[in-house]
């Protein structure tokens, strides 16, 4: 009898319709894949078959469609790779770039799965770690060099140094002076003045004061061709030496006047630049596309915090699913190949857009009706062996 055969079916059929009905359940799911029944049929031989079984479930890694949210911690990824997370010891993979930022800086998912990468300035030749974020202000920099660039008139007099000494106080020792910004050690932002006084023709002496006290054992001096271009190699740019007080280090920084030049137009400050800085405060994090972690703070400095690494697999699809939409890896799907968004086979990240679900929900829609039917056609074959037997069973 086809007793067998039949309840084989309604048994193949019904894992199928779990997986569909999961399908459609998850279809609002970020970063869920899609799952679909493989058959097989069941012959040991004799003259009909022995049914059917499910010869696997294979899950649809193809990707979903990018969303944007306009939340920074909201992640997606373009194309292949996985995120790397750690959870309760354990390596988990996932496509859910949901994340949040708990109260000791780590990012994680809503499972408490921690983001993992590669710590600044270390790339791919160190060993992924739980990223954080600090929570300690980024220290201050004393500044060690200045690049300016200024045009200066080629039309005004000279001054006679030995007529006429120089003094900070004094407008006539110098021709022109202007004002920019240094920092100490400790982040305190000092006055810095430069005076340039025409010495020559196509000679400028060059001083500078910070607070209003001159380095006057530092001088320097800088010569121009009969172009009005600077001649680097015949000028002088000192180091210049300050003692802040306050309990900050002294503060020595140089000068560079790369790009100046002497016409015979007005005084006039081009560039002015300096490499030091006050201590601030974290104000927010932000993620290239490359999946650098950066770090804002309060004097408008920006910091590499470490770099998110995404995991790819030669087979994918021998992943296991561990619900909360993670992966680990098995023999089967190979070992994960670290790397950065961007490079080689790996997508980029998209920061403030999320990965939908993969499930073509039209689709799914078809296929439950499909495997309604079918599980429908089984019952209906276990009723006709049931009246073929009962009419055998009736003879008389």
């Amino acid at each position: 009898m086809g007793f067998s055969q039949a309840l084989s079916g309604l048994n193949s059929a019904a894992t199928n319709l779990d997986v569909v009905g999961n399908n459609i359940a998850n279809s609002q799911t970020v970063g869920f894949k899609g799952s679909s029944v493989q058959f097989a049929d069941v012959y040991t031989g004799a003259m009909a078959g022995q049914g059917t079984r499910v010869a696997a479930v294979l899950q649809d890694f193809s990707n979903g469609t990018l969303e944007a949210t306009g939340r920074n911690l909201d992640l997606g990824i373009n194309g292949n790779g996985f995120f790397r997370f750690t959870q309760a010891g354990e390596v988990v993979y996932s496509r859910n770039g949901q994340l949040t930022l708990t109260a000791d800086g780590y990012l994680q998912n809503a499972q408490g799965a921690r983001l993992t990468g590669f710590p600044a300035g270390v790339g791919t030749g160190g060993q992924p770690v739980d990223l954080q974020v600090p929570a300690g202000a980024m220290n201050a920099t004393a500044t060690t060099g200045v690049e300016a660039s200024f045009n200066l008139d080629a039309t005004v007099d000279s001054i006679d140094r030995a007529t006429v000494p120089f003094s900070t106080t004094d407008s006539d020792s110098y021709s022109y002076a202007n004002t920019g910004t240094v920092y100490d050690s400790l982040g305190v932002q000092h006055t810095m003045t430069t005076y340039f006084t025409k010495t020559a023709d196509n000679t400028w002496e060059v001083r500078v004061a910070v607070d209003g006290n001159e380095d006057a054992a530092n001088t320097g001096e800088l010569v121009f061709d009969n172009n009005g271009t600077l001649n680097e190699a015949g000028s002088t740019f000192p180091t210049y030496g300050f003692t802040p007080g306050g309990g900050a280090e002294p503060l020595n920084f140089s000068i560079s006047f790369d790009g100046s030049t002497q016409f015979g137009n007005d005084f006039a400050l081009d560039s002015l630049t300096q490499n030091g800085y006050a201590a601030g405060a974290l104000v927010g994090i932000t993620i290239d596309d490359d999946g650098t972690l950066i770090g804002n703070y309060a004097n408008e400095k920006s910091q590499n915090l470490g770099v998110i690494a995404l995991a790819n697999f030669r087979n994918p699809e021998g992943l296991t699913s561990k619900g909360d939409n993670v992966w680990v890896e098995t023999g089967a799907s190979g070992q994960p190949l670290l790397g950065l968004a961007g490079a080689g086979q790996f997508g980029t990240l998209e920061s403030g857009a999320v990965e939908t679900s993969n499930v073509d929900l039209t689709r799914e829609l078809v296929d439950l009706i499909v495997a309604q039917r079918n599980y429908q056609a089984n019952t209906q074959t276990i009723k006709v062996q049931d009246e073929v037997l009962q009419a055998a069973v009736n003879l008389r």
